[in-house]
């Protein structure tokens, strides 16, 4: 079964409880999800591998601690997925980003896949899907289908809030891939949202409602 980590740092819920607040506006939504993600990128990463190194410092010689080597892909859920991509970036310069676009049938709450463009080394990298809102989970498993499809097998799942009928639908279809969570809310209302939730992350996130 994977693993449900809830990342619960004071700054994160604080910078949280600000974003789920109705009055606060796109840029200020914007800047504290990259800054969230900056923070939960921390624990995402946590386990990578280090090697040891010979360098010098202004004073000596020294062995000192290197990530060993583990490549890295970013791929966000479009579009809400995109707000969480600058704050990993800032973590992992380096890391490749894919995108996979995926909307949600507003009557059967069903995913629908629109764009997909990965990096051609995908299958040899540690992939973090981003997304700030695991709702139904349809999204997620259909990301991780489609990069599993491409032969990735190190895959974890970063979103902000979860709802309980999300996590277990992702931890039924893809018991390896680990889930990365700020905070559990409660449910899903009739309409799929996230109770309490924040609204629409995508929306909030570019303005657009």
């Amino acid at each position: 079964m994977s693993q449900l980590h809830i990342i619960d740092h004071p700054m994160i819920q604080h910078k949280l409880t600000i974003m789920r607040d109705r009055e606060t506006g796109a840029k200020d939504f914007r800047e504290l999800l990259k800054e969230i993600s900056l923070l939960m990128g921390y624990e995402v990463t946590r386990d990578l591998p280090l090697i040891e190194v010979e360098i010098e410092t202004p004073i000596c010689p020294m062995k000192a601690k290197k990530i060993n080597g583990r490549k890295l892909a970013i791929v966000p859920i479009l579009r809400a997925g995109m707000g969480m991509v600058e704050g990993l970036q800032m973590l992992v310069p380096v890391a490749k980003v894919g995108h996979i676009g995926l909307y949600r049938n507003e009557q059967t709450h069903l995913p629908v896949v629109y764009y997909c463009k990965l990096p051609e080394d995908i299958q040899d990298r540690l992939v973090i899907i981003t997304d700030p809102m695991l709702a139904t989970g349809g999204s997620a498993c259909d990301a991780i289908d489609m990069l599993k499809q491409r032969g990735c097998t190190n895959i974890r799942l970063m979103c902000l809030v979860g709802a309980p009928e999300g996590i277990a639908k992702v931890q039924a279809a893809h018991p390896d891939v680990d889930i990365y969570l700020a905070a559990v809310d409660e449910r899903l209302n009739e309409n799929a949202y996230i109770v309490p939730g924040l609204g629409d992350a995508g929306d909030r996130i570019f303005g657009t409602k």
